[in-house]
Formats: C-alpha cells, structure tokens, sequence
C-alpha cells in the first residue's frame, strides 16, 4: 500500500439514528462534536437521518409520506399553463 494516503486517527464512534434511537459502534474517523455515554464508556457521537434499523429497504416496511399537496400544486401550476397555452393558440 501507499505510504502516507492513509488517514491516522480511526477510533471507535458511536452511530446513533436519530429516526429510532438505535445505537451501533464502528470504527471510524469522522468528524464529530458530540459525545454519547454507551454501555459505560464515552463514544464521539455521529448522528445518522436513517441507518440499517429504520430504512425501509433492509425493514421491509414503507413509510406512508403525504403528497397530497405536492400533487395538487402540481396540478394546478400545469392546468394554468395549459389555459395559456390554449388562449395562444386562438
């Protein structure tokens, strides 16, 4: 291997998803600013939006998100363009 490409500090960091709480360690040498006491010892703290324990993919559970207002703005922003679009052609 190439000498000197290689980062120093790995240590051990606490992951902690922050969707389901659930907390893994691995090593690692991420960036952090927070601490989390886990099993008695002190971990820097990464925090995660989803991780294997919350993703819908590796849970097989889907999580119902409402678009309902998404749809509707789209709908009304193209019905508008399609007024235009037929007064410019009469």
């Amino acid at each position: 291997m190439k000498k000197g490409i290689h980062p120093e500090n790995y240590r051990m960091v606490a992951f902690k998803d922050m969707s389901n709480g659930d907390v893994f360690l691995c090593k690692s040498v991420a960036d952090t600013r927070d601490t989390l006491e886990h099993e008695g010892v002190e971990y820097p703290l990464f925090k995660l939006d989803i991780s294997r324990t919350s993703h819908p993919f590796y849970t097989g559970k889907t999580k119902l998100i409402d678009t309902a207002g998404r749809i509707d703005k789209f709908k009304t922003k193209y019905a508008k363009a399609k007024v235009k679009a037929q007064e410019a052609k009469k």
